[in-house]
């Protein structure tokens, strides 16, 4: 844990109302990113953030010390995410009128059509490929990092990551995002 973080903690487990505020600040963007990629839905993800902050400040007291804080905090985020997702999915669907179409001007390419793309693509992805995707690539955690986080093995995490790629480069041949030739989707060796 870093230095600034155990004065912090120790604030919140005593419930002062700053410390609390300043701990939800300093990790809103990373809950938030890792929510809305999960969920897709800004409304949605901003939902998952605040009940994963209620239930980090609920069970700060249970959190090791002695394990980073963040893949922790990330891992509370991510089942939140799922949870949402095993909601939304019995649910009525709401089906679409008409399937997006590709606009060939030049401001709609480049990286903001990429961009959305992944994000279509990663909505489409398992909860379980998309959290751990979303924590390698976004959160730059490490696969042994997402395993505690996820409470899976490490050849798990990395399974997962490698499918959600897999899909992810699937999804983006299938739209023309990409052309339909073999990529090399190597693995990390971050572990």
């Amino acid at each position: 844990m870093s230095d600034d973080l155990r004065p912090l903690v120790d604030r919140c487990l005593a419930g002062e109302q700053r410390a609390m505020i300043a701990l939800v600040d300093r990790y809103r963007g990373q809950v938030f990113g890792l929510c809305y990629r999960m969920l897709g839905h800004r409304q949605d993800a901003e939902d998952a953030a605040q009940e994963a902050f209620v239930r980090v400040l609920r069970t700060l007291h249970r959190w090791d010390r002695e394990r980073p804080f963040e893949p922790w905090l990330l891992a509370i985020a991510g089942n939140r995410c799922r949870t949402a997702l095993a909601k939304r999915s019995r649910r009525p669907a709401v089906q679409s009128l008409t399937e997006p179409i590709r606009d060939p001007s030049p401001a709609a390419s480049g990286g903001n059509y990429l961009a959305e793309e992944v994000a279509l693509g990663l909505k489409r992805l398992r909860p379980e490929y998309r959290q751990a995707f979303v924590l390698l690539h976004e959160n730059e955690l490490s696969y042994a990092e997402i395993a505690r986080a996820m409470r899976c093995p490490v050849g798990t995490i990395k399974t997962w990551v490698h499918r959600a790629r897999r899909s992810l480069v699937g999804h983006l041949r299938r739209r023309g995002v990409l052309e339909d030739r073999p990529i090399p989707l190597r693995q990390s060796a971050a572990g």
